[in-house]
């Protein structure tokens, strides 16, 4: 026991001289950050020759110079300035620790030019992430025109319907479909999303265009199917608010395919306009029940987030910009006398 409590007590002795000694180096550190303003102003006066001019040129008074040159001097503990009433003159050791302050004044540029660099040109890689069908049918026509525009920055979308963290998904950027943005980010509206119920004329010929609702219990329906209330459809109209359970023969999670079962008169399908609007212009489907709106969990705004910040990068600045000028004419909610 007495040899367990031996040992202890060195390893105890040898923790408390290990954290001591991270102390003093953390108090050195310290000191040395402290010290980062005497130096920068040593070497102005290196510069100029002179306390006043470097006063005059830092806005500050002469004498507070002159502490500032003295309490370097005192931190050394070496003479910096061999002072005379008509100049100054560099000491062997101010020499030398003038060079050392130098390098640090210089590195401090180089940081501002790198810091200008960035915010004068945007450049760098930029990650967005945002839901898979969103992504694919609504921001990857824009990125050629954005990559053209912006040589100097790459962009690297992240298509995915499960949530992407800012931080934790490093991402700079994320989209998000909700009728309310999360707290805690800056949030600017891209594009209204809704939903429409369609399917092809020939299907329509063949069993019926529904009038009601209660219409589509006699069809075929395709819907989303990741959630057991995914087949319960819900309507609202005029404040009357209606849910038909609903049933098909092909059910499937993503509205591409979705799209392409209609177009293969499997029946009607809920689609994000965004997804259907090109086949409905050129006539392949036909909208129905457009009298009612179609609310589902896919629909509100498309928002584009971000973490509060003071100094937007220009990467971002300019792609947000860029999304929001192309979709700005589909920002207000679909008038769905249009589809008929």
């Amino acid at each position: 026991m007495n040899v367990i409590m031996f040992y202890s007590s060195k390893y105890d002795n040898l923790c408390i001289q290990n954290n001591t000694c991270a102390q003093r180096e953390q108090m050195g550190a310290n000191r040395y950050i402290k010290l980062m303003p005497d130096m920068a102003v040593f070497v102005r006066v290196v510069e100029t020759g002179s306390f006043s001019t470097a006063a005059l040129e830092l806005g500050m008074t002469p004498s507070a110079v002159s502490r500032q040159v003295s309490r370097l001097e005192r931190a050394l503990s070496v003479r910096l300035l061999e002072r005379t009433t008509r100049k100054l003159r560099l000491s062997e050791s101010g020499s030398e620790a003038y060079q050392r302050c130098l390098e640090m004044v210089g590195a401090a540029k180089a940081a501002m030019e790198v810091a200008d660099k960035f915010v004068a040109v945007p450049q760098g890689l930029l990650r967005v992430g945002m839901p898979k069908a969103f992504g694919k049918g609504v921001v990857t026509p824009l990125i050629p025109s954005f990559l053209e525009k912006y040589p100097q920055v790459d962009v690297q979308l992240i298509l995915t319907d499960r949530h992407v963290d800012l931080i934790n998904d490093d991402a700079d950027l994320v989209i998000r479909i909700t009728s309310q943005p999360a707290d805690g980010l800056v949030a600017r509206p891209l594009m209204s999303i809704d939903q429409v119920l369609c399917a092809t004329p020939s299907y329509l010929a063949q069993h019926g265009t529904p009038k009601q609702p209660q219409d589509l219990c006699s069809h075929s329906c395709l819907y989303l199917g990741e959630n057991p209330g995914d087949s319960d459809w819900h309507f609202m109209r005029q404040g009357e608010t209606t849910i038909i359970k609903v049933r098909g023969r092909y059910v499937v999670n993503h509205s591409e395919a979705r799209l392409d079962g209609v177009l293969q008169n499997l029946g009607i399908g809920c689609l994000p306009y965004f997804i259907v609007r090109n086949a409905l212009e050129q006539g392949l489907v036909k909208a129905v029940l457009t009298d009612w709106e179609f609310i589902a969990a896919y629909q509100g705004t498309a928002f584009i987030q971000y973490l509060p910040t003071r100094y937007l990068a220009p990467k971002m600045r300019v792609f947000i910009d860029h999304l929001a000028t192309h979709m700005e004419a589909d920002l207000k909610p679909l008038d769905r006398r249009r589809l008929v």
